[in-house]
């Protein structure tokens, strides 16, 4: 028996839609009859019901107190993955700031990249990660040395290194040509030949091309200096330090519908605000689950909420979601109080005190609990009363 199509429209709108589509996938596969979907609906809705927030509830306050007073307990520290010296993952209370100011740049950028199918041998997936991990010139260098004489600098490639790793030379070649343009390159017995186009050329200038030389990008991705595979549950994931979210994604042995990063910001531009609000949520979760801190999920996501209801990623600092407060009197209380008095009395800004930090400052009824509502109530006379 599949679910009654006129109770799903009778608590359309009394309970949520996801809720709501959930119990009918679950009612049509057990088969409930229409008198125990009836009852099951009615429990459905009074839960929600009584999990719902009641009107003038300061749900902000008991959010700050959730995370602030588990957040004394946090310890400053980093993972470290064994024998890679490059990754470092920031954990705890430096990391929950990272998250709540909404950094651009973040201390230690990682992903994670799910694979569509598994690789079957280690040269497979050798190959696998060459395509993701960025390759510089200098991973292809055999030897690397200054010409004082003819003022050049002379490139012994590694070929075998270039085999391994699928890097022709005439691609090689043209990636140095085009990242170095003043630089005029020939083949000379099997050694590159690098003469600068430049009229003075000193010898401190000459090395510092040869620095140069070093960094230019050959293959992989940008950004991403290691990768490390990792199994989890019988599945090998490879962790890259340093994110590149949309060229990840589009390697065709990736699976786009699982692979993360914890770039926030990142996240945003590839996949949009949904996916950083979630992103928020997610890391915000996997900091204090690490630190062994428990936080009702609902708290996490009223500040994900916060951080991204404008459409942006906002962190909570005076530039993020403090500045964009209505009140003047609420944006002063919080950082540089001159600066926001000067520019509200400048335009003739209007405080309407409907809100808690306000009402605090002028020593007024907040308006929230029993601040709420205002109560007037006629007396009767009594008859011994004169």
């Amino acid at each position: 028996m599949g679910a009654d199509d006129g109770l799903m429209k009778e608590y359309k709108g009394r309970i949520p839609e996801p809720m709501l589509k959930t119990f009918k996938e679950y009612a049509s596969e057990v088969g409930l009859s229409k008198a125990k979907q009836k009852k099951a609906l009615e429990r459905i809705e009074h839960r929600f019901l009584s999990s719902k927030i009641h009107p003038g509830e300061a749900i902000g306050i008991v959010t700050a107190e959730s995370f602030g007073e588990p957040g004394t307990q946090m310890t400053l520290r980093t993972f470290h993955f064994a024998g890679v010296a490059e990754a470092n993952v920031t954990l705890g209370l430096p990391r929950l700031i990272e998250l709540f100011d909404a950094r651009k740049d973040i201390s230690t950028p990682i992903m994670e990249i799910y694979l569509k199918k598994q690789p079957k041998d280690d040269k497979e997936l050798e190959k696998l990660i060459a395509l993701i991990k960025e390759i510089k010139f200098s991973e292809v260098i055999a030897e690397i040395t200054i010409n004082i004489v003819k003022m050049h600098i002379e490139v012994q490639l590694n070929r075998k290194r270039m085999k391994e790793i699928e890097v022709r030379e005439d691609a090689l070649l043209k990636s140095i040509r085009n990242a170095l343009k003043t630089v005029e390159i020939t083949e000379k017995d099997g050694m590159l030949i690098m003469k600068p186009k430049m009229k003075e050329l000193t010898l401190p200038s000459l090395y510092a091309i040869k620095e140069r030389i070093k960094d230019v990008h050959i293959k992989g991705i940008e950004g991403i200096k290691q990768v490390l595979p990792v199994k989890r549950n019988d599945e090998i994931i490879l962790i890259p330090t340093g994110s590149n979210l949309k060229k990840v994604i589009e390697i065709e042995q990736v699976d786009p519908t699982k692979t993360v990063s914890n770039d926030i910001f990142e996240t945003a531009k590839v996949l949009g605000i949904e996916a950083a609000r979630n992103a928020i949520i997610k890391e915000i979760s996997k900091v204090l689950h690490d630190q062994g801190l428990e936080i009702d999920e609902r708290h996490i996501m009223f500040v994900g909420d916060l951080m991204t209801t404008t459409g942006s990623v906002k962190g909570v600092t005076r530039s993020g979601i403090t500045g964009e407060k209505e009140s003047v009197l609420a944006r002063a209380s919080f950082e540089t109080p001159i600066v926001h008095l000067i520019n509200a009395s400048m335009v003739g800004e209007i405080d309407k005190l409907n809100s808690v930090v306000e009402n605090v400052l002028v020593n007024q009824p907040i308006p929230l609990g029993t601040g709420l509502p205002g109560l007037v109530t006629k007396m009767k006379e009594g008859k011994d009363e004169q």
